[in-house]
């Protein structure tokens, strides 16, 4: 395993390693104004939303690498504490990183990049018409990392109104993750866009408490089939299956076949077992996969 010491590397090796690592990262779209009435439009990929009461997402317009500078962002929110966090999906993504370009101050990015600035309800700058969230925020604290090149500067912003497009809504009026597709900042020139086909759902264990890994057979913890991810839906099981249960499941047709076909054969039995579970566990019958490795 490679071990770096951040303090032996150049800021530039050591954000190259950062970005790359630490990702997907979403992406704020933040549209800013200074007092004299320029627009600046800017993506960050260092962002993320901390609390929802009160609703507050934080984002960092960190200082240039190369020579410390700071960019025409952070210099907006100092003078007017408003800003608005555009989401941005793949139908927009070239126009976004275009906007990234370093324009001299009072350049519009929303004219460069070819947006659509529509009035917000609230706060001076300017929404992006064809984002499909738009969050309308004030700025509560900004805190400087540093003043080196790459220190951060975190923009404490506190969510007033939210905008979205109904055609991202499903019937319920909440955001359909399949329909909002959504991008995300990686490292270097590279981005990832969430697809249907790449879409999964993990049961949360909020209302229960799994029976943990370690309530698992040995034999079942260091199988050669199962992966640590069907291992950690087994342990999210609230409990085991009775003794009953178990002997019930040998009744099962594929279950049957497995342990017609490898009697007197231990250590094949034990494989094709664990191969019907990894199957069941793919098919969302997480249940069963724990009655077939405990056979």
């Amino acid at each position: 395993m490679l071990t770096i010491d951040v303090t032996t590397i150049s800021s530039v090796q050591l954000q190259n390693y950062l970005q790359y690592a630490i990702a997907p990262r979403p992406i704020c779209f933040a549209s800013t104004i200074d007092q004299e009435g320029n627009i600046n439009l800017s993506p960050f990929s260092f962002f993320n939303m901390f609390s929802t009461n009160p609703p507050m997402c934080i984002f960092s317009p960190s200082r240039r690498v190369r020579d410390g500078s700071t960019k025409h962002t952070l210099e907006n929110v100092l003078e007017v504490k408003e800003c608005v966090i555009n989401i941005v999906n793949y139908p927009m993504v070239q126009q976004m990183s275009l906007a990234s370009t370093e324009y001299v101050k009072g350049i519009n990015e929303f004219e460069k990049a070819g947006f659509t600035m529509f009035p917000s309800e609230l706060v001076k700058p300017p929404r992006v018409a064809e984002a499909p969230v738009q969050m309308e925020c004030l700025v509560k604290e900004i805190i400087h990392l540093g003043d080196q090149p790459g220190a951060g500067n975190l923009i404490l912003a506190e969510i007033k109104l939210i905008h979205i497009k109904e055609e991202i809504l499903d019937a319920d009026g909440k955001i359909d993750q399949e329909k909002i597709d959504l991008v995300a900042r990686l490292g270097g020139d590279w981005y990832c866009r969430v697809t249907p086909e790449s879409l999964f759902k993990v049961a949360k264990p909020l209302t229960t408490l799994g029976i943990g890994v370690d309530a698992l057979p040995k034999a079942v913890r260091n199988s050669y089939v199962l992966s640590g991810n069907d291992l950690g839906r087994l342990g999210n099981i609230e409990q085991l299956p009775s003794a009953d249960e178990v002997d019930e499941m040998q009744r099962n047709s594929q279950v049957k076949e497995v342990l017609d076909a490898t009697i007197g054969d231990a250590n094949n039995r034990e494989r094709e077992l664990h191969e019907l579970a990894k199957q069941f566990l793919a098919e969302g019958n997480v249940l069963d996969a724990l009655k077939v490795v405990l056979l």
